[in-house]
């Protein structure tokens, strides 16, 4: 049973001390950004009929200046608010900042449109003046929207409209996250088993195939009873997709999406083509999977039931610290130092679960604070490997933070590179350490191949299931329960073929996916693994120069589109042969695994 947040250890949560001491300090700088008149602070630039190099040098100073103190204020009030969602306090905290943040672009909504307004000689002289160098990567990218980008007046519509498009997403996750409870289920034996978000995936891992399927029934059968709440909420954000779209003239809502950060449509479709013409890989390993398991029949509780035996039945957050860092050895001693410091002394990640904090795990944090990390720790092998990951964003932040404010955020498309980058280099670590032990080498060769299942392939179906439901809006086609646990069910059956049971509640795992609420992000998991695979073996086998590139790549930001920056550290994505190695790779595994398993079983 959860805990109180209260009764949580200090040394097991954050410490959001280096942003704040606590709520009071919070709610002063707060109150205090409450009293800006953003306006007026933009009505001389606003007011102006031409800007200069000058003029815009300082609009973009005070912009900025501006959104780094907001950033600030709604990191710590997000973080606040996810470690307990049910507090009012941080409800009410986390409701304030973000109202206060749609202050704040509506007062500069008109800020792009009038920059746009210039011809483009005119901005060509802006990127090409000294007083505004600093922002000549905003600029570049400025030019590239300008089609897109709508009259003044417009565009203050369109921000002050933000909040309400929100309200869908924010009740999921509301539903999702703060009021569902589901019925403790039994194992085989008759024991009782707490069902939460956070135990849900360690249930569904569980050598018992009872507890598995019960597990799996009842988390899908509290969604199936609101399957009708659950699609509107989810056709209310693919309505915002698209109005967003078709008010800024794009085709499409994926070219709305991939557009501004320089990602071509045809990466995307590229991703899907390929992992559809390579899903014999898929089905080799289901079927292998239903001929470990000894089963008849292979259902979707199945799939997640490890092939080998539990060779070390639970981590300590301290032995999967260690092996993470140990695991990053190849990027050198200044990587490895931070990190340590960040997992450790800095306090940088909330390890365990506790009554109403958010479920799953994520890196978080902004340019004024240490990266932090939210995670529900079980001591599965499986939470080993989300530290690596969430260990990889935050270094990734961190590194990045190297750049201007400006351009410190990375683009999502290589976000999960240096997640996934991380995680290659534990299983690679893992498996050097299981040497001389045919079960050790099995049982993290299953979680590898457990990871490419969830990553590469499920996240692309997930991607098709995403491009789906967003043409359905765009040929004003109806959103219904019926039609996307159909087409979930369809997409289930061609990924993981005729070997895996559908059972009638497969299609209505559509409703529990909040990354659906994200706007074409799931694609970019499989993206990545791909791009890590290829940059981990160019790190480990290319010498010294690999790794100066690949530092040289976190380092970096936004201060280039995603393509270009992944191709400076050594892979190319524009086309589709990144996956089609991953996939590749995922074969290679399965041989691997597959002479082992005489020398397991015997």
């Amino acid at each position: 049973m959860s805990i109180p947040r209260a009764l949580q250890p200090s040394q097991d949560t954050w410490d959001l001390t280096p942003m704040y001491q606590d709520f009071t300090a919070w709610k002063k700088d707060l109150d205090d950004e409450a009293q800006q008149d953003y306006a007026a602070l933009a009505a001389p630039y606003r007011d102006s009929k031409q800007l200069t190099p000058k003029q815009l040098r300082a609009l973009f100073d005070l912009y900025y200046s501006l959104e780094r103190r907001l950033r600030k204020i709604y990191t710590w009030a997000h973080l606040f608010h996810d470690q307990d969602i049910a507090n009012d306090e941080g409800k009410q905290a986390l409701q304030r900042v973000v109202a206060r943040y749609h202050t704040f672009s509506e007062s500069f909504s008109w800020m792009e449109p009038k920059i746009l307004s210039h011809s483009i000689a005119k901005i060509t002289s802006f990127i090409e003046s000294k007083a505004t160098a600093p922002y000549k990567v905003i600029l570049e990218r400025l030019v590239r929207i300008k089609p897109h980008t709508l009259p003044e007046e417009q565009e203050a519509l369109m921000a002050m409209s933000s909040r309400a498009m929100d309200a869908s997403h924010k009740a999921f996750s509301a539903i999702n996250d703060a009021d569902f409870r589901f019925a403790d289920v039994q194992d085989s034996s008759g024991t009782p088993h707490s069902l939460t978000h956070a135990t849900y995936g360690v249930l569904l891992r569980s050598p018992d195939r009872q507890l598995r399927q019960r597990a799996f029934e009842t988390v899908h059968g509290q969604y199936q009873k609101y399957e009708n709440t659950f699609a509107e909420l989810l056709n209310g954000t693919l309505q915002h997709h698209y109005f967003e779209a078709k008010a800024r003239g794009y085709a499409s809502c994926l070219e709305a999406s991939l557009f501004p950060k320089d990602i071509p449509a045809s990466v995307y479709h590229a991703l899907i083509q390929t992992v559809r013409s390579n899903i014999h890989v898929l089905h080799r390993y289901v079927h292998l999977k239903k001929q470990v398991l000894g089963v008849e029949e292979l259902h979707p509780w199945d799939l997640y039931a490890p092939l080998t035996p539990d060779v070390s039945s639970a981590y300590t957050f301290d032995q999967a610290v260690e092996l993470t860092i140990q695991a990053c050895h190849p990027l050198g001693a200044a990587y490895v130092d931070r990190l340590t410091q960040g997992l450790t002394a800095l306090r940088w990640v909330d390890r365990y679960e506790n009554l109403n904090k958010r479920s799953g795990a994520y890196s978080s944090g902004c340019y004024d604070s240490p990266p932090y990390i939210l995670m529900n720790f079980k001591g599965l092998l499986r939470d080993v490997f989300t530290l690596a990951h969430e260990a990889g964003h935050s270094m990734h932040s961190d590194c990045s933070r190297r750049q201007p404010f400006q351009t410190s955020d990375y683009a999502i498309f290589v976000a999960e590179v240096a997640s996934t980058f991380n995680e290659e280099l534990l299983s690679q670590e893992l498996l050097q350490r299981g040497i001389g032990s045919p079960a050790a080498q099995a049982s993290i060769l299953n979680e590898k191949l457990e990871d490419f299942r969830g990553t590469l392939f499920r996240q692309t179906m997930f991607a098709e299931f995403e491009l789906f439901i967003h043409e359905r809006v765009e040929h004003g086609e109806p959103i219904t329960p019926k039609i996307l646990s159909e087409k979930y069910t369809e997409l289930n059956r061609f990924y993981y073929g005729d070997e895996l049971c559908m059972s009638p509640m497969t299609g209505i795992e559509w409703a529990r996916i909040p990354h659906f609420y994200y706007n074409f992000y799931v694609y970019q998991y499989a993206t990545g693994i791909s791009a890590a695979c290829a940059l981990v073996d160019r790190v480990c086998h290319k010498g010294k120069q690999a790794q100066i590139d690949y530092l040289s790549f976190l380092q970096s930001g936004s201060s280039r589109f995603p393509i270009d920056l992944l191709s400076s550290a050594g892979v190319d994505m524009s086309s589709g042969e990144a996956v089609v190695r991953a996939i590749q790779r995922v074969d290679a595994l399965l041989d691997q695994f597959e002479a082992i398993l005489p020398s397991v079983s015997s």
